[in-house]
């Protein structure tokens, strides 16, 4: 089951339905939501932080002790008093904050990955690079969902895969790239 606010765009590829969603993807009730880390797994601000704030300071606890891990690799922790049952923490950069085409589309196969290994079926990505490591939105739009493309072409858990942005300009990167 997918709640929060109304989700306005929805695409099907290879049966999976890919949708944009605007608002907090800390609100959503689904599997897995995605966290754009740095490779210390240290939660401090953006997305992290809203996520830690509602989740709890457990999440960066377990997070933490699974790190540091490879720029572009992902980890799972529990979530929490989050919704979802897990996050699954997506190093797209290292503590410089920077990150690039290859890290964002590395981040994104890893965590589709361990959603295959942990069997999910619904998985809440932010726009992974776009904040802190101010990665261009329609490149990472573009970067995100052709690894999504990619994924769902191979046998996968996931029926549906939510892009949660909390902001004008990103929902309209992805909306145009959708």
């Amino acid at each position: 089951m997918v709640s929060g606010k109304e989700v306005v765009v929805e695409r099907r590829v290879n049966g999976v339905k890919v949708k944009l969603h605007r608002g907090d993807i800390t609100e959503l009730e689904v599997d897995a939501i995605v966290n754009a880390a740095n490779n210390q797994l240290w939660m401090g601000s953006g997305v992290a932080g809203a996520i830690k704030r509602k989740g709890g300071q457990e999440i960066e606890d377990e997070a933490v002790s699974k790190g540091p891990i490879p720029i572009g690799e992902a980890v799972v922790t529990g979530a929490g008093r989050l919704k979802a049952k897990y996050v699954i923490h997506a190093a797209t950069m290292g503590m410089d904050f920077a990150t690039d085409e290859r890290k964002v589309a590395d981040a994104t196969r890893n965590s589709l990955r361990r959603a295959r290994e942990l069997g999910l079926s619904t998985i809440a990505f932010p726009a992974l690079g776009a904040g802190v490591g101010r990665f261009p939105l329609s490149q990472v739009a573009q970067i995100m969902i052709g690894e999504v493309k990619r994924h769902v072409s191979e046998a996968t858990s996931l029926d549906t895969v939510i892009f949660a942005v909390y902001d004008e300009a990103a929902y309209r990167a992805f909306e145009a790239e959708l």
